[in-house]
């Protein structure tokens, strides 16, 4: 039987009698359907019966919400009784969060998160699982993260009064042996993360490209062949040819696979879909995601899902508007509490601190200062300037199965504040609020998204039929 697009992109499922006879992946929520959708949940300790002028009016835009999502980037256990240690392999630092922190993510309205992120393996499998337990007892949905890829891949499902919801968490920025897999054989299957693989090209105008070919033909141990004319391997990294000197990504096709295949299945055995990705790419200096994200988000959704959440480069990016669904290529950091201890004798190294000397907070001031230390005086993402202490809380309100409205409410963290008082959203003031809404409708505009600023507030509204 012939099939035909539905104006929303995704094939009909249904017999003429109605009957869904092979499993659908249309929406299916009430009208009314709010998702809450932030960035990356980095906090340390319980915050709500604290003192933090402003957060009272985060937490009621949270609460008021079916769906309330954030990127659970840190681990939570109780020291003390710990049983595993800090990961020799990390993800730039050892997060770190009492027991406390999960009761208190639900009172203010989060109940379902993501867990495939660069530190999901901070402190090890031990770390890994006694967070999964914390959530899981304080009745918190969340993804990303199992005992092999096909619990890590798995979508996640929370029952709401206006539908199911489900999530798939993946993360393209991983530590190595972070990454989940399946059994092989008598092999059993390896816990982790749900892992997106990148081969990252270096681009390079020609002439570059010609110079690092002299290079490589030269080096001891080289074997001329055949040669493809437009990349070039040297000392392990890939150089193409393009306008300007950047970096280019392809995606793991088998990886793409199953997470579609998750998608779909998610959605099959829900009303609603959310996707989370966590990608640094292709660096946190960046405001434009990496080249292949766009194309890949619009097979998350052409898959079925009705969000694609991105996180990890801890600054705002655009958003776009695909079939009706939000696409948000980064939410930018939603917590920066990092108040972490104990830190972990590699970060003391990494930033020439002794423990018997120095503590753990100057240790974390000197990483957000400067970065962390990728080799030849290099720094990753240092977080020391004002854009990564604003963000967005992005309210998506659905009516007939279709994004109606999108408000997105601009926060600020306390970038001047002192160590301890930082990381806190609360509502921007007015002259800040305008500044990042006018930057995140700048970087939307490529998208093709108009945003409009109504008290202080960006709307993004759209009809019903709107594509």
């Amino acid at each position: 039987m012939e099939k035909h697009l539905h104006e929303n992109g995704r094939y009909p499922v249904r017999r003429a009698d109605g009957y869904d006879a092979i499993g659908s992946t249309e929406t299916n929520v009430a009208d009314g359907f709010t998702m809450v959708a932030v960035g990356d949940l980095i906090v340390s300790r319980a915050l709500t019966n604290g003192h933090h002028p402003g957060f009272g009016d985060i937490v009621k835009i949270l609460c008021n919400a079916d769906v309330t999502f954030g990127n659970m980037e840190t681990l939570i256990f109780d020291i003390r009784s710990f049983k595993g240690s800090p990961e020799a392999e990390h993800g730039g630092a050892y997060h770190i969060s009492v027991p406390e922190l999960g009761p208190d993510l639900k009172a203010m309205g989060f109940n379902i998160v993501g867990r495939a992120n660069n530190h999901t393996l901070d402190w090890g499998l031990e770390g890994m699982r006694e967070t999964s337990r914390v959530l899981d007892e304080s009745g918190i949905v969340h993804a990303g993260a199992g005992e092999n890829l096909a619990q890590a891949g798995a979508a996640r499902f929370l029952e709401t009064a206006r539908g199911r919801a489900a999530l798939v968490s993946l993360a393209t920025t991983f530590a190595p042996m972070a990454r989940a897999c399946d059994p092989a054989g008598e092999a059993p299957g390896r816990p982790g993360l749900n892992a997106l693989r990148l081969a990252q090209s270096i681009v390079v105008p020609p002439e570059m490209l010609e110079s690092l070919r002299r290079v490589r033909d030269a080096l001891p141990g080289y074997k001329a062949g055949e040669t493809d004319p437009s990349r070039v391997m040297v000392g392990g990294a890939t150089y193409k040819t393009g306008n300007k000197a950047g970096y280019s990504y392809e995606a793991d096709q088998r990886d793409v696979a199953d997470i579609l295949r998750n998608v779909r299945r998610g959605k099959q055995f829900s009303d609603f879909c959310i996707v989370t990705n966590h990608a640094h790419e292709p660096g946190g200096w960046s405001q434009e995601p990496a080249d292949y994200e766009q194309s890949f988000a619009h097979q998350i959704i052409d898959a079925g899902a009705d969000a694609y959440v991105g996180h990890g480069p801890h600054l705002l990016r655009g958003i776009e508007i695909y079939k009706g669904r939000p696409i948000f290529y980064s939410l930018g950091n939603f917590f920066y509490d990092d108040l972490r201890t104990p830190a972990g004798a590699d970060m003391f190294e990494a930033y020439g601190k002794d423990p018997r000397v120095d503590t753990d907070a100057e240790v974390t001031v000197d990483e957000e200062a400067k970065g962390y230390p990728i080799g030849e005086g290099l720094f990753y993402a240092a977080l020391s300037a004002p854009v990564y202490y604003e963000s967005v809380v992005t309210v998506s309100r659905f009516e007939q199965n279709h994004l109606a409205e999108l408000r997105l409410y601009p926060i600020e963290l306390g970038f001047s504040n002192r160590f301890a008082n930082r990381g806190v959203p609360q509502l921007a003031p007015t002259t800040q609020a305008k500044a990042i809404l006018e930057r995140l409708k700048n970087l939307s505009k490529p998208f093709g998204t108009e945003i409009v600023i109504e008290n202080n507030v960006g709307v993004i509204r759209l009809s019903p039929t709107s594509p």
